[in-house]
Parts: C-alpha cells; sequence; structure tokens
C-alpha cells in the first residue's frame, strides 16, 4: 500500500466519522436487527448500501462477493452463504434481496466457458466462484437465453438477469430459508439497459416469481416501471 492510498483511506475514515450525528449507533451499539440481508458483487461501481440509500446503522446487512452470489459450497454441495444463513436464522431477517448488475464480470467468465472463449488464469478461489455460475450459464444457453449469435455483451446481462432469477428461485426453496422470509431479484444498471436512469436497480423476480406482469402487482404504486426484462 502507497503512502498516498494510505492517507486517502484515512482521510476518507475521518469524512466519515465527522459526518455521523452523534447519536448514529444509538439503539444498535450491543447488537442488531435488520430486517434486510442484500446479497450483491464486489464490483466497484455497485454500492452495497447507496443503492438503497440505507445510511441508519443497523438497517441494512451486507453480502458482497464474486458474482453476488447467495449460495456457496460446502462438503461438495451448494449452500445458502454465510451471511444470509446468518442474516435468517441468527438476526431474524425478513427479507433477502440478490443485486446483480449489469456487465459483471464473474457472470462474464461464466458465459465465456459456457461459450467456449478463455477466460485465463484465474486465482483459485475466483476460479471456484465462477464454476458456480458455470452451470447456470449453461442452463441458460440450453433454454435459449442467448445462443451463439446472441451478441457477447447482451448474452451477458441477459444471463445476469437469469443468474438472478435462479437464485431468487434457489432461496424460495432452500430448507435453510424461512418460508415466511421474502426474496427479492433485483439489476443495478449502469449500462443504461434497462432503461435511462443510471444506478436504477430494477425488479426481476420475487418469492420464485420472474414473469414481469406478475411483478408489476407486487410493486409499490408509482415503481412501475422498475419492473423489466431483457431475457
Amino acid at each position: 500500500m502507497t503512502r498516498t492510498v494510505l492517507e486517502s483511506l484515512l482521510a476518507g475514515n475521518a469524512r466519515h466519522v465527522e459526518s455521523l450525528a452523534a447519536d448514529h449507533f444509538d439503539g444498535v451499539r450491543e447488537a442488531q436487527s435488520p430486517a434486510v440481508v442484500s446479497v450483491s458483487c464486489s464490483d466497484s461501481r455497485v454500492p452495497a448500501d447507496a443503492a438503497w440509500s440505507a445510511d441508519r446503522a443497523g438497517e441494512l446487512f451486507t453480502s458482497v462477493n464474486v458474482g453476488n452470489q447467495v449460495w456457496t459450497e460446502v462438503d461438495g454441495r451448494l449452500v445458502v452463504n454465510d451471511a444470509v444463513g446468518y442474516a435468517v436464522s441468527a438476526l431474524r431477517t425478513t427479507d433477502v434481496v440478490v443485486l446483480g448488475h449489469t456487465g459483471c464480470g464473474a457472470v462474464t467468465a461464466a458465459y465465456e466457458t459456457v461459450a467456449g472463449g478463455s477466460v485465463g488464469d484465474l486465482p483459485p478461489g475466483v476460479e471456484a466462484a465462477v464454476s458456480r455460475l458455470v452451470p447456470l450459464a449453461e442452463e441458460a444457453r440450453e433454454l435459449g437465453v442467448f445462443d451463439a449469435d446472441t451478441p457477447g455483451g447482451e448474452a451477458v446481462n441477459r444471463l445476469v438477469e437469469y443468474a438472478v432469477v435462479r437464485q431468487v428461485e434457489y432461496l424460495t426453496e432452500s430448507d435453510e430459508v424461512p418460508e415466511s422470509t421474502d426474496c427479492w431479484g433485483f439489476v443495478y444498471d449502469f449500462q443504461r439497459v434497462y432503461g435511462d436512469a443510471d444506478g436504477a436497480a430494477y425488479l426481476v423476480a420475487a418469492n420464485g416469481e420472474s414473469d414481469p406482469d406478475a411483478l408489476a402487482d407486487v410493486v409499490p404504486d408509482g415503481f412501475e416501471e422498475r419492473v423489466r426484462s431483457i431475457r
């Protein structure tokens, strides 16, 4: 770490400290009870908290990883990841959000693997994360979400949406997630694929449902334009 980077980090934290009201952590200093756990990507363009304007301490439990994956592999089988599992079991979180994003690098690597391209050498941890997305890419191709004639960027973004939908279905069907939990799937758009609003999150799945007409009946009045699908 260079001195410039270290200075930037410390200066940034100083601004953070100065921005907090004296009572910012009142009520949550000893415990937390967030209503929502949000799973988003590690991508530097996707703000895990700011995407929802979640600026109150204890408001949002976050899981940030490569490819916004709600699962991980333990003893050869997929299980709900640690953050989601802890949130719904120990914190009694009522809602799970899967937040994918346009132009996802992990999804791109999975797509290229299935399309026959080369993703190059990846660190073992990254390779393991991408490998968990490859079956989704294979499914999507078999279902016609994309084919050999689909331009690469378009195919990736269709696959991003498909991966979010399938992960919401996984959560909805998992015995590790209480049946009372609401599971939502969004795509965060900074490529203006779904619309012209930079940073808008578009609802693509809810509790296993992904039909846009059905989702339109779920969203509150005034947010109908936030239901989109590019599949």
